[in-house]
């Protein structure tokens, strides 16, 4: 097993204990990515569209530096605050990957770091 541990300055640096992602063979784990913006880690101004972008956005760029993109990912986990967002993911989503799909899960919280109203993970198989 070779475990490597992916970081990059495209993506907000971790607020915690964990690594950006970590890659397993081609296997990546992808850890959660809240709507902040690298440069200022604090969270993107705007409406819940502007915060779905963003997580796009740095989930696109941890994948990226480990080698992928987007549509490598097969399981995206989706947390919200309100799940009557998850019309509005669905729809960002169409525009960031190509069918098929990822496997996916749509989860309601009850908070989330720094007052952001969704964050997501996830895993991807490099081809």
């Amino acid at each position: 097993m070779k475990r490597k541990i992916i970081q990059t300055e495209r993506a907000p640096q971790a607020i915690g204990t964990y690594s950006q992602a970590v890659k397993v063979d081609n296997t990546v784990y992808l850890s959660g990515q809240i709507p902040l913006v690298p440069e200022t880690m604090e969270l993107v101004e705007g409406d819940m569209n502007a915060q779905i972008h963003r997580v796009f956005d740095n989930l696109q760029a941890v994948c990226q530096a480990a080698g992928g993109e987007l549509n490598d990912i097969v399981k995206l986990n989706v947390f919200l605050i309100d799940l009557n967002h998850f019309p509005l993911v669905n729809e960002v989503m169409a525009s960031y990957f190509n069918e098929p799909y990822p496997a996916r899960a749509a989860v309601g919280v009850a908070a989330l770091p720094k007052a952001a109203q969704v964050e997501m993970d996830a895993v991807m198989i490099l081809p």
